[in-house]
């Protein structure tokens, strides 16, 4: 693990495979953290320099109190920058996704090939279930409860912009069994390919093949 001074706050991170190799970086859901990747990680650094970072309130990276999500996206982007990154392939799940499609919209140089594995839309979310802490320290509950806010309320800029992404993307979508409706992002994203595979949230967890092969596919490898 290594760690990043970026926009006042410190970020942890995982680095694997060779640094002069193209970047990819994997961006793990709400309440995980860079092990979330773990056998993700190790299949795209065989071709990738691969980053993982826990994101602020998650992990062994900072909890500064405030938990904005375009804060987090300006966390990645500083990062990238902080290690002399000049384009990446994003890699994101849950609220990683929603990350890695901000950084897409903020700073389109910047995103070579975009992948949201089921991601939170930008529309409100409705039927959310109260937050109920159970004691987990591995996560700052404060990020829980701003995040879902977020959630509940997103920016509407955060809508209008998928439309100006530019970078090539794939949307993963986990079908029926998903709380989110990805093939709609997908729509909404100009040239966006979409893949649905029906196991629920957690694809890279639950079909772990199936998600390297789709996005195997994607990337051309």
């Amino acid at each position: 693990m290594r760690e990043a001074g970026v926009n006042g706050i410190k970020i942890a991170y995982r680095e694997e495979g060779d640094p002069g190799a193209p970047t990819l970086v994997l961006l793990h859901g709400r309440t995980a953290d860079h092990n979330d990747w773990n056998g993700i990680t190790q299949h795209f650094a065989a071709r990738y320099h691969v980053l993982a970072p826990d994101l602020r309130g998650h992990g062994a990276s900072e909890r500064p109190g405030e938990y904005p999500v375009p804060g987090m996206a300006e966390d990645v982007a500083a990062l990238l920058g902080r290690l002399g990154v000049e384009r990446a392939v994003l890699v994101g799940h849950s609220l990683g996704a929603m990350v890695a499609y901000l950084v897409a919209m903020n700073h389109p140089g910047l995103v070579e090939r975009l992948v949201l594995e089921d991601p939170v839309p930008p529309r409100p979310l409705e039927g959310r279930p109260p937050i109920e802490e159970d004691g987990s320290t591995a996560f700052d509950w404060r990020m829980v409860h701003d995040t879902e806010r977020q959630f509940l309320q997103p920016d509407p800029a955060w809508l209008a912009g998928l439309a100006t992404i530019t970078a090539p993307t794939l949307v993963l979508s986990g079908g029926p069994l998903s709380p989110f409706r990805a093939d709609e992002m997908a729509e909404l994203i100009p040239g966006a390919q979409l893949v649905t595979i029906d196991v629920g949230h957690l694809i890279h967890v639950s079909a772990r093949e199936a998600f390297k092969r789709a996005v195997d596919d994607f990337l051309g490898t």
